[in-house]
């Protein structure tokens, strides 16, 4: 993602990030937490990203030397050394027997995120959701005042009698 010189190709690839992301969500036993991932982050977030990006209209940059070629061997280093570390985990590190018997925690599971949201952390939520209904309140107030929606647009105010 972040070799790509195109901005919109770099927006794409971020959406290959946000799912294998969410498959890492998938691996921790969280499958509530890896569906919003990709609904929110890789759906709704990326095509904001990428409306915006074609909306602008960004043209192709001239292409530039690189700089900094000597990172390039030390990048590649660190990958080895992470690869490495990768497969002592696998093939090296055993399974203790006290794990193996042990159930698998819902942490991340659709009903413990639901029993929590709406009974421990009840409070919280709705002084949440009332921050965000005053939060677009205020930014359609200050569109408004500012000249940012159109003169034509009803004024729920003039309408009342005074």
């Amino acid at each position: 993602m972040v070799a790509q010189r195109n901005p919109l190709y770099s927006a794409i690839s971020l959406i290959g990030v946000f799912i294998s992301l969410a498959c890492l969500y998938v691996t921790l036993s969280a499958p509530f937490i890896a569906a919003v991932q990709v609904i929110v982050y890789a759906g709704a977030i990326m095509v904001l990203v990428v409306f915006v990006i074609m909306l602008l209209n960004v043209d192709q940059t001239e292409r530039q030397p690189r700089r900094l070629r000597s990172l390039i061997p030390i990048a590649v280093g660190l990958a080895a050394i992470l690869f490495a570390e990768a497969v002592f985990i696998i093939f090296f590190v055993q399974v203790l027997p006290s794990t193996r018997t042990r159930n698998i925690s819902d942490v991340g599971l659709t009903s413990s995120i639901g029993t929590g949201l709406f009974t421990g952390y009840l409070l919280p939520f709705e002084i949440t959701s009332i921050l965000l209904l005053m939060a677009i309140v205020g930014a359609m107030s200050l569109a408004r005042r500012g000249g940012l929606l159109p003169a034509n647009a009803p004024d729920r105010d003039a309408e009342k009698p005074q």
